[in-house]
């Protein structure tokens, strides 16, 4: 079934559209979650919360891109979950490392001003992210959007591993560069 077709069954109020999203998209959500939170029973929650948060969202929201909403629901629920765990001292999948490597590069850039002034670091990121590279761009999309372990990006990019630990550290050098321009690191 297609997107649009799903969408107008959440504004139908019928119950098909969350079976027919979880059939779409399930595997995909399952993905993230299971790539942010490293445990199959926390990730599993994570994405039959997602379901329950896309009904309570459509409407009012029309989603263009019904997959990326889904994600991004699954992705900030994991992170939410993530978050609560390490709170806990528990678990961590690939969230864990991922934030780990991350704060390395922006700990020290005032995340209260990041708050502040959201619109300006979101089109920040989105015009580095729309300058780099293709590869570069997948890569550290792959690793800090979806948190895919390096492993992976590797063999489905067909390069090194190594490879893409040093694109990321240079990436990540980069967007600190970047922010530090812009007014983001004090």
């Amino acid at each position: 079934m297609d997107d649009s077709r799903i969408i107008e069954l959440y504004f139908e109020r019928s119950e098909e559209a969350v079976a027919e999203s979880e059939k779409k998209y399930g595997r995909y959500c399952g993905t993230i979650a299971m790539n942010v939170l490293g445990n199959r029973e926390d990730a599993e929650e994570c994405v039959s919360d997602t379901w329950l948060r896309a009904w309570n969202a459509i409407p009012p929201a029309k989603p263009r891109f019904l997959k990326a909403f889904l994600g991004k629901i699954t992705r900030n629920l994991a992170l939410n979950v993530l978050e609560k765990n390490r709170a806990g001292k528990r678990g961590g999948g690939e969230g864990t490392a991922v934030l780990d490597e991350l704060e390395e590069w922006v700990a020290d850039s005032g995340a209260a001003s990041w708050s502040a002034d959201h619109y300006v670091l979101t089109e920040t990121l989105r015009r580095f992210l729309r300058e780099l590279p293709e590869e570069k761009r997948i890569i550290f999309v792959r690793r800090y959007w979806y948190m895919d372990p390096v492993k992976d990006i590797a063999d489905d990019l067909n390069i090194g591993e190594s490879k893409v630990k040093m694109t990321l550290m240079r990436t990540r050098k980069a967007l600190a560069e970047v922010l530090e321009k812009e007014g983001f690191k004090s």
